[in-house]
């Protein structure tokens, strides 16, 4: 007869799993990808190497848990601010001042988000975010078309500017870590989304 484990030992294992994927996300966000070893999460996890294959087939696959996780949860954010209350500019607006203002308070894991070099497995997930990241942005730029708030456009297209310039932009003073720019960034970055969707101007 097969073993079959325990409520309580999957209850452990689940548990263990997490706790890991905690630790590599704060390890990325310090040293970024390509120094997030199985060994520095284990370190910080106070666990034995080998167990993190436990959980994990590879560090790739760990990366990519911990990549969905965290982009996952911006996504997320983004979307329910971009849905919200408010019509369609007020909400791309906020949706973009949200977004940076996040990536500015965690800099070092939203640059590893962005822009940081990492292996294709995670490359392939960035590119996937950001179709997701898009079809947010190009549902409220369609929102304001609709409503004449904004000109007739192509929102596939305008939401795709928009979420390219946005993380070009991040991209510097994430790297940085300039604090004392950081209110005047995002008013100017906010200004040029509403420019780019063709919002009018105060």
């Amino acid at each position: 007869m097969a073993y079959r484990k325990t409520p309580a030992e999957i209850s452990r294992l689940e548990a263990a799993r997490e706790r890991l994927i905690g630790c590599a996300t704060e390890v990325v966000a310090d040293v970024g990808w390509s120094q997030a070893s199985v060994n520095a999460v284990a370190d910080a996890a106070g666990i034995a190497a080998g167990s993190v294959y436990q959980h994990f087939p590879s560090k790739a696959a760990l990366a990519v848990e911990v990549f969905r996780r965290a982009a996952g949860r911006e996504v997320e954010v983004l979307g329910e601010v971009l849905g919200g209350a408010g019509d369609p500019v007020e909400r791309l607006s906020r949706g973009v001042d949200v977004f940076a203002r996040r990536a500015l308070e965690n800099r070092g894991l939203a640059y590893a988000l962005l822009a940081a070099p990492a292996e294709p497995a995670v490359g392939a997930e960035r590119l996937d975010f950001r179709r997701r990241y898009r079809a947010l942005f190009a549902e409220v730029v369609r929102e304001g078309v609709a409503a004449g708030q904004l000109p007739p456009q192509n929102a596939e297209i305008t939401a795709a500017a928009l979420t390219g310039a946005i993380g070009e932009v991040l991209v510097d003073p994430l790297a940085a870590a300039d604090e004392n720019a950081t209110q005047q960034l995002l008013a100017d970055l906010t200004a040029a989304a509403l420019r780019c969707a063709g919002a009018p101007t105060a």
